[in-house]
């Protein structure tokens, strides 16, 4: 019996843990802390500072199973997954890393060793790939490897492999080297011996797949392009955790192991249909399955679909996955939600914060489904419009601009528009699409190029040393400088050697202020943290860079900063409080101006509940709570004290504790000393951003004192139209009573005159070929009256062909209404006549075939647009 994949993943930490590696926790999938990437998209990303020489190394061996999100790349094209059976958007890379101990030799041994001696791979089914050289970058062809891996495999199965394959580089610059790839062949033996694997090796090939990539870091790649050995050689592998269990397992696809086969039942025993039985079906299913880990981790971690940035890409995927189900298994309901409790049994014990946020993830993932769905349908009317235009017009094709709008606004792929479209015997113009799609792509790569210089190092450091949390300047040396352009414009990182700029993160902004020598300031626009570098952010260099600077923070900024951020955590605590302890952080923003606070509810706040959360607030900031601040404990220690910490966030073996009366909270930021200092705090909105996630925006200290002034100041200039009234909401109930019971009588007045006209049209009729038409300007005060007298003329009048003109003002109004027998019965579209007619006084309108209307921008070409509308009936 195979192994399962609870077991696959367990032996191969358990291996490496025998080989003296220590082993560490995933780190969350969505990264928060690094503005060059969005997601953890390789399992060596949470140990880049360690490589980039910014961080020391704690454990010169380490193992793990990294969760990972990849949209993009050779093979991760967002629209190929699902098509093919080992290709996916999340996944697992199990790892193991040596930072300047084991080199090659062990690298390779022990992954002999795992494969073939522990899980039971057969050695003949194994290829390796080593890097072949380069003779451009004078680099050799790895030989030691070669050598290495001849102790297990004949020659003919070690193959070199180009830079492109066996080269690896994290970026245009840093830490890279050779790689090894191990490939294996679970062809069926009948195939193996028609044609031999290593043809097929790095082919794309669906059974020849590479399993472990094993490099080894040993050179630096400088900005110009150039190599430098690097001082310490490092290992760094990764191997596909779904394809391991796919090999182990006997299997010929990742989605027929217990790792997806879980959701798959599911999906077909909600479906109605069976897995392996229907091609499109199949990749359905596989799109959701794969799909569906992705969004669930990124919500786990903290990461809600949205509009922008990573929210985008999960919302995308999302969207992806509801279409295929749409489209190919038939749901016209929510149904991904249900499947989230499908991960439990192969993926909750190992990532219990799947288990902690089902919830939270049902919630979301329901209400995204439901959304889109209504999207879909508009965007399937939208396109059954487009294919009527097209027809109307003699046209044969959906042009391929609109077939890219569809896709970008609704998320509608090509395929499904091109499906439609020959059900109305179109075609779509694909070249203008795929123009289209490349114009956006370039768009996107044009905002995200940024050319960045190496560092100029002038004074080595360990660490940057923070003093932020108890003073506002202090003398520094700039330790190191770099030169980045990004979007034509240039500006320059500096990293000093001490600092009391506060670095963005954790929700919390960078600092701004300047840098001070001999009378030169530098300003310093914003502070950032990048590879675990406090980096300052200038538009110049100073003249001298080399000279003992004054390091100043804008005291006022931090100021109110601190008040924002202290009051963040006096209101997650009310929040717990007063709503129950179900309420966690789901995201922050603390900005000088204002607060932000995502949090997990679901329901929308009462006016009571907000009441009782602000005076609770505001009586811990009267008591005057004394900061408490507890650096250097242990994380467990923290927990067990009762400090909240967030999913979603990577923390280290020792975290810092901020207390402030009962509050009790992990963090590293900025706080006041005492909650004296914040003087107010106001909640200005709370709103709903997903399902089951709640916001609160908020202000505190000299903003909230504007906000009263202009409230009061408000109120006393309502008070004076009532003429100082004491009671101003006695009053203004008042007015409201006289408006509404004037309101009426107008309405009743424009029913009456409604009558009066409809009867008056009615004589007018004027008979043109058994229709009856009717073309007049009456006047009437509003469009809802024309509207009105438009419907009661239908209502009593056969075989109506009405136009109607109108001013409101001084702009021209154009209603056509038409007896629904004689849309049937000739043909007649509303929309289409008001949409001609329109043209005639520059503008335009539309509506049902059987009631539109139309507004312009000249009033003169009314009489002229009334009269192309009724040329429509007469000309019948």
């Amino acid at each position: 019996m195979s192994l399962k994949s609870k077991e696959i993943r367990k032996q191969f930490l358990d291996f490496f843990a025998e080989k003296g590696h220590q082993i560490v926790p995933s780190a969350p999938m969505v990264v928060k802390d690094d503005p060059t990437l969005m997601f953890t998209n390789a399992g060596m990303n949470q140990f880049k500072d360690i490589f980039l020489g910014n961080e020391p190394v704690k454990w010169s061996r380490i193992a793990d199973t990294q969760k990972c999100l990849r949209v993009s790349g050779k093979h991760n094209d967002l629209e190929e997954v699902g098509l093919d059976t080992y290709h996916h958007t999340m996944f697992e890379m199990l790892g193991n890393w040596s930072f300047g101990d084991y080199f090659k030799k062990e690298a390779i041994e022990w992954a002999w060793e795992l494969l073939v001696d522990r899980y039971g791979i057969s050695p003949d089914r194994l290829y390796a790939t080593v890097f072949e050289g380069d003779a451009s970058e004078n680099l050799e062809r790895d030989n030691e490897a070669a050598s290495l891996w001849g102790k297990f495999l004949p020659a003919e199965r070690i193959l070199n492999g180009s830079k492109k394959d066996n080269f690896w580089e994290m970026g245009d610059s840093g830490p890279c080297g050779p790689c090894s790839e191990i490939h294996v062949d679970i062809r069926d033996d009948e195939e193996r011996m028609r044609i031999p694997g290593r043809d097929l090796v790095n082919n794309d090939h669906p059974q020849v797949i590479e399993i472990w990539n094993l490099v080894f870091i040993q050179y630096n790649r400088k900005a110009n392009g150039s190599l430098e050995p690097l001082p310490a050689r490092h290992v760094d592998t990764g191997m596909g955790f779904e394809r391991l269990c796919m090999v182990i397992q006997g299997k010929k696809s990742n989605y027929d192991t217990d790792v997806f086969q879980s959701i798959i039942s599911k999906l077909a025993l909600l479906s109605g249909k069976n897995y392996g039985s229907e091609e499109k079906a199949d990749i359905a299913m596989r799109v959701v399955a794969d799909h569906l880990r992705a969004v669930s981790f990124a919500i786990a971690d903290g990461q809600l679909p949205s509009n922008n940035k990573a929210g985008y890409v999960i919302r995308r995927i999302l969207r992806r996955a509801v279409r295929y189900g749409y489209t190919f298994l038939g749901f016209r309901e929510p149904f991904i939600y249900k499947l989230a409790g499908s991960m439990k049994d192969t993926m909750g014990e190992l990532f219990p914060e799947l288990s902690a946020q089902q919830v939270l993830i049902e919630k979301v993932i329901h209400e995204e489904e439901e959304s889109f769905l209504r999207t879909l349908e508009t965007g399937i009317r939208m396109l059954e419009q487009l294919a009527a235009k097209a027809i109307d017009g003699g046209i044969q094709e959906i042009s391929g601009k609109d077939a890219f709008t569809l896709y970008d606004t609704f998320g509608f792929p090509l395929d499904l528009t091109q499906l439609i479209a020959r059900e109305n015997g179109l075609q779509v113009n694909v070249t203008q699409f795929d123009l289209e799609m490349q114009a956006q792509k370039e768009r996107s790569r044009n905002a995200a190029v940024q050319e960045t210089d190496d560092w100029v190092d002038l004074k080595k450091i360990e660490k940057v040393e923070f003093v932020g949390y108890t003073e506002f300047d202090t003398d520094t040396r700039i330790a190191r400088y770099r030169k980045v352009t990004q979007k034509g414009k240039t500006f320059f990182q500096l990293v000093l050697d001490k600092t009391p700029f506060y670095a963005e993160s954790g929700g919390q902004v960078g600092d701004t202020g300047y840098l001070e020598y001999n009378g030169e300031k530098i300003r310093v626009e914003d502070t950032q943290k990048e590879n675990n570098l406090i980096v300052h952010i200038v538009k110049k260099l100073p003249q001298d860079t080399g000279v003992v600077f004054r390091a100043v923070v804008d005291m006022k900024a931090r100021l109110s900063t601190e008040n924002n951020h202290t009051a963040t955590h006096l209101l997650d605590h009310a929040l717990r409080e007063v709503l129950g302890k179900h309420v966690e952080q789901k995201g922050s923003l603390v900005h000088p101006d204002y607060l932000r606070f995502d949090f997990s509810h679901f329901a929308k706040l009462t006016h009571e509940e907000i009441e009782e959360i602000t005076q609770m607030v505001n009586r811990m900031i009267r008591q005057n709570y004394s900061q408490e601040e507890m650096a250097g404990i242990s994380f467990d220690k923290a927990r067990e004290m009762g400090a909240i910490a967030l999913f979603g966030e990577k923390y280290g073996d020792t975290v810092r504790v901020i207390k402030f009366g009962d509050s009790l909270e992990l963090c590293g930021g900025t706080h006041v000393h005492s909650t004296g200092q914040i003087g107010q705090f106001i909640i200005i909105s709370e709103s709903a951003i997903s399902a089951g996630v709640r916001r609160i925006e908020a202000i505190t200290g000299e903003k909230a004192d504007q906000y009263i002034r202009e409230k009061l100041e408000e109120l006393a200039s309502a008070r004076a139209l009532f003429g100082q009234t004491s009671d101003l909401a006695a009053s203004v109930e008042e007015l409201m009573g006289e408006n509404a019971k004037l309101r009426k009588q107008i309405a009743e007045y424009e029913k009456k005159a409604v009558s009066e006209v409809k009867d008056e049209l009615k004589k007018q009729i004027e008979n043109v070929g058994g229709i009856s038409l009717i073309v007049a300007k009456p006047e009437l005060a509003s469009a809802q009256a024309v509207k009105d007298l438009a419907y009661q003329l239908k209502g009593e009048v056969d075989n109506l062909f009405l136009v109607l003109g109108a001013e409101f003002d001084g702009k021209p109004f154009l209603t056509v209404m038409i007896s629904e027998e004689l849309v049937k019965s000739k043909g007649f579209d509303a929309g289409k006549i008001v949409r001609e007619a329109g043209k005639e006084m520059k503008g335009g309108g539309g509506g049902q075939a059987f009631y539109a209307t139309a507004g312009g921008k000249e009033l003169a070409g009314l009489p002229a647009a009334m009269q192309k509308a009724r040329s429509f009936a007469a000309g019948n």
